[in-house]
């Protein structure tokens, strides 16, 4: 196996072919207010 890969496909690729999508954030962090709520019902 060479030391270094091939990367003559990637200099290649087509960029314009790839499909748009969108991304969601499956999941967000909470925010400060949820955090405090928390502390709160713990304490």
């Amino acid at each position: 196996m060479p030391d270094k890969p091939d990367l003559a496909e990637v200099s290649n690729f087509d960029k314009t072919k790839l499909k748009k999508t969108e991304t969601q954030e499956k999941n967000p962090l909470p925010t400060k207010e949820t955090i405090e709520q928390e502390k709160q019902a713990t304490a």
